[in-house]
């Protein structure tokens, strides 16, 4: 039986749609993004259930909205629909993410967030069940090293039609066993100060916070490795 796609609209009692339609994937079928939201769904905390796939660093994951994801690593493949993806997002998450407007993702800028180092660059991805190059990507994790250093930078973009499902922190969670497993001592995150959802996460996962005086509006949340493991 096949799975299940990105967003199943009979799994909702009441729809609501996204600037996605009309989307197609690479092998030109539609792509369906609409949310599905019910009136219990808005009222119990999101849950993600998960199930390891054979690829390293894969799951499958169910939604508590019955949408079927996978996570995976980002591939080079996953370009294009990355590029598809920007086109859907609002300029304020775009602002959250890049912390100024960002018109496009050029091919340039795509394949620098796509081609990376696997010496000091990690990146997850979680998207349709499809294979790269096919499906849409709904959220992107990275981490990258600075040089001649043991700290990484991390960044986290997860799109509207996937907020408030606990991506974020399932995402945020595995750049963090990476950097371990990497034997950093700490990873670290420019966020604007009225990103209250991440600075909420990041204080959840025991990030501290500093203010940038050469940057008024950002904070920088930084988690040392070398302390004890959050247990949440």
């Amino acid at each position: 039986m096949p799975l299940p796609r990105l967003t199943p609209a009979v799994l909702a009692q009441r729809t609501v749609p996204s600037r996605g339609a009309g989307i197609l994937n690479r092998k030109g079928k539609p792509v369906n993004l609409a949310v599905s939201r019910t009136e219990s769904s808005r009222r119990r905390p999101a849950r993600i259930t998960s199930r390891q796939l054979p690829e390293r660093w894969s799951q499958q994951l169910q939604l508590d909205d019955g949408r079927i994801l996978w996570l995976r690593p980002l591939d080079p493949a996953d370009a294009e629909p990355i590029r598809q993806t920007f086109s859907l997002l609002s300029p304020e998450e775009i602002r959250m993410r890049f912390l100024h407007p960002v018109k496009e993702l050029t091919p340039d800028m795509t394949r620098r967030l796509t081609e990376l180092d696997p010496s000091h660059e990690f990146a997850l991805v979680a998207a349709e069940p499809l294979p790269p190059g096919e499906a849409l990507v709904g959220a992107v994790a990275r981490l990258s090293i600075d040089e001649g250093t043991r700290r990484a930078e991390y960044a986290i973009l997860v799109s509207h039609f996937l907020t408030g499902k606990g991506l974020g922190r399932m995402l945020m969670k595995q750049l963090i066993r990476w950097a371990r497993l990497k034997r950093l001592d700490e990873i670290y995150g420019d966020v604007l100060d009225e990103n209250t959802a991440m600075l909420d996460l990041a204080r959840s996962l025991g990030f501290r916070r500093e203010m940038l005086p050469d940057d008024p509006g950002i904070v920088r949340v930084r988690l040392d490795l070398r302390r004890k493991p959050s247990l949440q």
